[in-house]
C-alpha cells in the first residue's frame, strides 16, 4: 500500500453532492457534502487528471513499460553499432527477461511502496540477472552464438539508462503528490487512536501519494480525545458502501475498531468488488518487521514473527564495521578536522572540542564528542527543559553560538568527532541519536516506546534525522516510532541506504 517511491490517480475533484461535469476525457471523483470541512478533501481539488493518470493510474504502467523497452532496445543497439557483434539475435532475449524481471518485482505496479534507492537497487539486479542468465545459457547450448563484450556492454549501458530514467521519474511522481497533484483518496475504517496515527502519517508524508478524507466508524473515539485526527467520520459500517461509492475513494485503510473482526469481512469484499485497494494494520503492528513469515496451519494464515538480535553475529559484524569505517574516515577527513579544530581555538579559544555525557546502548553513560560550537555559560543555571512532545537541541535560552559555531552546526561539521566515539566502542555510525541522562530519563517515562531505542548503539545518522526528524522542536514519538522501526528492521543495506540519505538531509536541514 504505502509507496515510499518509500492506486488509481484521480482527476478533477467536484465536492458538492452529485458528480460534478468535467472536461472530456478527465476523471472525476464524487465526494459527499460531509467532506467538504476536509483539509485533504480540499486538497484534492487541486489534483491534475493528466499527472494522477500518468503517476497513480493505468498511464504508470504504459509509460514505464514504454520507457523500459525502448531504452533496453538502445542499449543493444549503440554497442552492436559501435562494434558489431557476429550473431546479434541472442542478446535480445536479454531485454525482455528485463521486463519481465522487473513486473516480477512490482516496478510497473503504482501502489507498490518501494523507496527509490531500493528502485535503483531493484533496476541494476533485474538486468544483471537477466544478462548472466542470457549469456550463460547461451554460452552452455552454443558457446559461439554471442559476443560476451556485447552483452557485457548492454548491461552496463542499460543498467545506467534505467536507473537515471527511473530516478527521474520518481522524483517526478513524489513531487507532484508533494504539490498536491495528484494521489489517491483513502478512507481510513477504525477513527481511534491507530487510525487517527495512521492519518497523521498520511498527511505527514504526502510522497506516500494516499490522501486521508475522513473515517468510518459505528463509535469513534470522541475528537477532542485525540490530539491528530482531522478528517470526519463519515458514517458507520453499515455505510460503508454508500460512502465509498459517493467519495470514489481507490484505497482503504483497515485500522482498529471496538466491533468485532468478523463485521469487516463484509467491507473487505465490497472493496473487492469496487477494485478499491485495501490495506490492514495488524493488531500487534509495533512487533511487524519486514522479516515476518507467512505460513499455514491448515487452510488458517499465521505471521511468524522473526528478529534481529542486537546482540548476535549481525550486529556484532556491524560493529566490527563501523569501526574501521570510522577509522578510516578519521583518516581521510583529517585535513578537514584539523582546519575546523584550528578555527575553533583561533575564534573562540579552548577547548576546541566539547564533551557530553550522553545515554547508549542499555543505558550506559558515555562522553559524547563534538567540536565547541557556543561560548561557556555566563552562569550554571542551565538550559530549559522541552515540554511536551518537542524534542531539545538547537539553542536553548540564551544564544550563544560563536561564529564559526553557526557555520559547524549549519553543516554538521560539528558532528565529525563522534568517529571518535565510534571507534571508541561507544556509538556506531547509524543508529538512534543518543540524549542527555537527565532528558532521556524523564522521555522514557512519558514518551511511548522511548526506552526501547537504547536495545542499540547509538548512532551519527539515522532513519528519523534522514526522514527530517532532526533539530529542536521535531516530535519525540514520531523519533522513537521510526528509531524502532529501523532497528526491527535493521539490514546492511537499511544502514547504507541510511548513509546515502544522510548528505542530502543535511543540505535540505540548516540550523
Amino acid at each position: 500500500m504505502f509507496d515510499g517511491g518509500r492506486g488509481a490517480e484521480t482527476g478533477s475533484l467536484g465536492l458538492g453532492g452529485d458528480e460534478d461535469a468535467v472536461p472530456s476525457g478527465e476523471l472525476a471523483v464524487r465526494a459527499p457534502r460531509g467532506v467538504l470541512g476536509s483539509t485533504a478533501a480540499r486538497r484534492a481539488l487541486r489534483f491534475s487528471a493528466s499527472l494522477t493518470w500518468l503517476f497513480e493510474g493505468p498511464g504508470y504502467l504504459y509509460v514505464a513499460l514504454t520507457v523500459d523497452a525502448a531504452l533496453l532496445l538502445v542499449a543493444l543497439a549503440v554497442p552492436h553499432a559501435v562494434n558489431p557483434a557476429p550473431s546479434y539475435w541472442p542478446a535480445l532475449l536479454i531485454s525482455p527477461l528485463t521486463v519481465i524481471l522487473l513486473a516480477a518485482m512490482r516496478m510497473y505496479d503504482p501502489r507498490a511502496q518501494i523507496a527509490r534507492l531500493d528502485r535503483v537497487a531493484t533496476v541494476a539486479g533485474a538486468t544483471a540477472l537477466a544478462a548472466i542468465g542470457v549469456s550463460g545459457v547461451i554460452q552452455v547450448l552454443r558457446p559461439p552464438a554471442t559476443d560476451s563484450d556485447l552483452v557485457a556492454i548492454q548491461l552496463v549501458f542499460g543498467t545506467v539508462l534505467l536507473v537515471i530514467w527511473r530516478a527521474a521519474f520518481s522524483t517526478a511522481r513524489i513531487r507532484a503528490r508533494k504539490a498536491e497533484l495528484c494521489g489517491r483518496l483513502a478512507l481510513i475504517v477504525g477513527a481511534g487512536e491507530v487510525g487517527a496515527r495512521i492519518e497523521h502519517r498520511l498527511l505527514q508524508l504526502r510522497q506516500i501519494g494516499l490522501v486521508p478524507i475522513g473515517f468510518i466508524d459505528e463509535d469513534p473515539v470522541p475528537a477532542h480525545e485525540l490530539d491528530r485526527r482531522e478528517g470526519p467520520v463519515l458514517g458507520a459500517p453499515e455505510e460503508f458502501e454508500s460512502i465509498v461509492e459517493k467519495t470514489g475513494v481507490q484505497e482503504v485503510v483497515f485500522a482498529f475498531q471496538a466491533d468485532p473482526d468478523v463485521t469487516l469481512r463484509p467491507l473487505v469484499h465490497a472493496c473487492e468488488a469496487r477494485g478499491v485497494g485495501v490495506a490492514i494494520v495488524p493488531r500487534l503492528f509495533d512487533d511487524v518487521t519486514n522479516r515476518m513469515v507467512l505460513e499455514h496451519v491448515g487452510g488458517l494464515p499465521v505471521f511468524e514473527l522473526r528478529r534481529v538480535d542486537p546482540r548476535g553475529w549481525q550486529f556484532a559484524l556491524k560493529h566490527g564495521f563501523d569501526r574501521v569505517a570510522a577509522a578510516l574516515l578519521l583518516l581521510v577527513l583529517s585535513p578537514i578536522l584539523a582546519v575546523v579544530g584550528l578555527s575553533v581555538l583561533v575564534s573562540s579559544g579552548r577547548p576546541v572540542l566539547y564533551r557530553q555525557a550522553r545515554v547508549g546502548s542499555d543505558g550506559r553513560i558515555f562522553n559524547l564528542f563534538k567540536f565547541r560550537s557556543m561560548y561557556e555559560p555566563s552562569d550554571k543555571s542551565g538550559s530549559a527543559s522541552p515540554t511536551g512532545d518537542s524534542a531539545p537541541g538547537g539553542v536553548e535560552g540564551v544564544d550563544r553560538r560563536t561564529p564559526v559555531g553557526r557555520l559547524l552546526r549549519a553543516t554538521s561539521l560539528d558532528e565529525i568527532p563522534q568517529l571518535l566515539n565510534v571507534v571508541r566502542g561507544e556509538m556506531s555510525l547509524v543508529g538512534p541519536r543518543p540524549e542527555r541522562p537527565e532528558l532521556a530519563h524523564e522521555f522514557n517515562q512519558r514518551i511511548r516506546r522511548y526506552a526501547e531505542r537504547s536495545r542499540v548503539r547509538s548512532g551519527i545518522t539515522g532513519w528519523a534525522q534522514v526522514h527530517g526528524l532532526r533539530g529542536a522542536g521535531t516530535s519525540l514519538a514520531d523519533r522513537a516510532e521510526w528509531d524502532n522501526w529501523y532497528i526491527q528492521n535493521w539490514s546492511f543495506w537499511l544502514d547504507l541506504k541510511i548513509m546515502l540519505m544522510t548528505l542530502p538531509a543535511i543540505l535540505r536541514q540548516s540550523e
